[in-house]
């Protein structure tokens, strides 16, 4: 039996006290980052309290060694060796309208963090004001005031600092999202550009094939003036050159909408890379030495799998906030100000104002909306974890889709290679032999039809290969730096943060 990583869920009783609850809910964010994410380095179980299912230690297809000097799984766009691909896929990481909003979102998400932080400083403000006032036409004089007021709200039971921590919970799963955004917008424009390149591929095989078939017509009709074969060899001939004549709009038209997809993907409007993207090229086939990682390693390279984690964090903080509510409410403030009848006396040490308050507030009865509260952030912290729990299987499974379409779609291109081989070295003896009289037309027919669909198939499978290769450097979690999309331990530790 092959060594696996065993992981459980253990709920808490229905109803604890909330300090068992929250030691344990503690416990399991730590387990999160600490236990499953670790790579399994012997066949001891080890559980994580959030996870009800075991985490395979190997994947179903056996890993193939890589080169030193492989392109890293970041860019698995350079894998291919298309300069031009690489060009698409960069231009898309910095121009797409999606991962501008995914930016503009995690740039949002940490000045919330910024605001959740100053929460926990003192405030201090400041005012200044001048009165003149009028009674039945005459003066009743002036006033002047000037001064200061802080204002601090001791955070005793750590409801601010639950805030904080569940802002930066927030922005590091925004962070996260980002980095999904890019994989995901690294893999749609690999497919389609390998695509667009299938299609032409396709195309061409047509276009070739249909001049074929209207040289044989050409014969055929040579044959009909002589008197060799009737007029149904001939109609024959034209109704398969017709045949193929009419792929080729439905094939130019996959190709404009191809080439539309990638313009869009990279920010540009959909005829931008007509002219680019004009020339016809092989479909890029990447390197087959990719070394997989095992399955706890690839989740931690996952981005959509690190943002569903820091979300069961954020849930977690929105708890603790949710409980410190029922419990009472400190604060402090202080003024010192100035006030007097004229500009000339304000700086009169008389005409200082001083006062300082310290107040309480405790919540006394509301019919159980604050337990209820916790209850309500209890059953979404719980929505959070089950949605993680999804997110590492659809991870999981993506993997194993991959690596067995991979591994399907190799044995069949070379199978469709040996019959594109055969079929049009049958289509040419066959030819030759319709030439000289030898065999029926049937036989010239059904081999150029033969040809035609294993030739056109072969050039489905090479492009249906390749894109095996975007969808497993994807579900491996290529496509995004995790180094450079979390700077956490530098945001947590800015000096608003006490």
């Amino acid at each position: 039996m092959s060594p696996i990583c065993a992981l459980s869920f253990v709920r808490p009783d229905a109803a604890p006290a909330f300090d068992r609850r929250a030691r344990f809910y503690r416990l399991a964010v730590v387990s999160l980052n600490a236990i499953w994410l670790t790579a399994c380095t012997s066949p001891a179980a080890q559980r994580d309290p959030l996870l009800s299912f075991e985490v395979p230690a190997v994947w179903s297809i056996k890993p193939v060694p890589t080169s030193p000097d492989a392109a890293p799984l970041a860019e698995w766009w350079r894998r291919f060796d298309d300069p031009l691909l690489d060009t698409l896929v960069t231009h898309a990481l910095e121009n797409n309208t999606n991962v501008k909003t995914a930016q503009a979102t995690l740039r949002q998400a940490w000045a919330l963090r910024d605001v959740a932080a100053a929460a926990l400083w003192p405030s201090l403000g400041g005012s200044a004001s001048a009165q003149h006032g009028t009674a039945g036409g005459h003066s009743t004089g002036n006033n002047f005031q000037a001064g200061v007021n802080a204002n601090w709200v001791p955070d005793v039971f750590g409801r601010n600092r639950s805030a904080l921590n569940f802002s930066i919970a927030t922005a590091e799963a925004s962070a996260a999202s980002l980095g999904d955004v890019q994989v995901s917008i690294a893999a749609e424009v690999g497919l389609s550009y390998i695509a667009l390149r299938s299609v032409q591929a396709r195309l061409g095989i047509a276009r070739a094939n249909l001049v074929s078939q209207q040289e044989t017509l050409q014969i055929a009709q040579w044959r009909q003036q002589a008197g060799l074969v009737t007029a149904l060899e001939v109609e024959q001939a034209r109704a398969s050159a017709e045949q193929t004549s009419a792929l080729l709009p439905t094939l130019q038209a996959a190709i404009e909408q191809n080439r539309h997809a990638l313009a869009v993907l990279t920010g540009q409007p959909p005829v931008a890379l007509a002219t680019l993207l004009a020339a016809d090229r092989p479909v890029p086939q990447a390197e087959a030495d990719l070394a997989l990682s095992i399955p706890a390693e690839t989740l931690r390279q996952r981005a959509d799998v690190r943002a569903a984690e820091r979300k069961v964090a954020a849930a977690l903080a929105r708890v603790e906030q949710a409980d410190a509510e029922r419990l009472p409410s400190f604060a402090l403030g202080g003024s010192l100000g100035l006030n007097a009848l004229t500009l000339g006396t304000l700086s009169n040490g008389a005409s200082v104002v001083t006062s300082l308050v310290a107040s309480m507030a405790a919540p006394i009865f509301d019919s159980g909306a604050a337990r209820a509260q916790v209850r309500a952030q209890q059953a979404a912290f719980d929505q959070a974890r089950l949605a993680y729990e999804t997110t590492v299987l659809t991870a999981l499974k993506d993997v194993e889709d991959a690596l067995i379409a991979l591994q399907g779609d190799h044995q069949r291109l070379t199978s469709l290679g040996n019959a594109g081989d055969a079929a049009a070295t049958a289509a040419l003896l066959a030819r030759q032999r319709y030439s000289s009289g030898l065999v029926d037309f049937q036989v010239v027919l059904e081999t150029q039809r033969t040809q035609l669909n294993a030739q056109d198939s072969l050039a489905s499978a090479k492009g249906d290969l390749s894109s095996d290769h975007v969808r497993l450097y994807k579900a491996l979690g290529g496509g995004w730096r995790r180094e450079s999309d979390f700077d956490t331990e530098a945001r947590a530790n800015r000096t608003l943060t006490p």
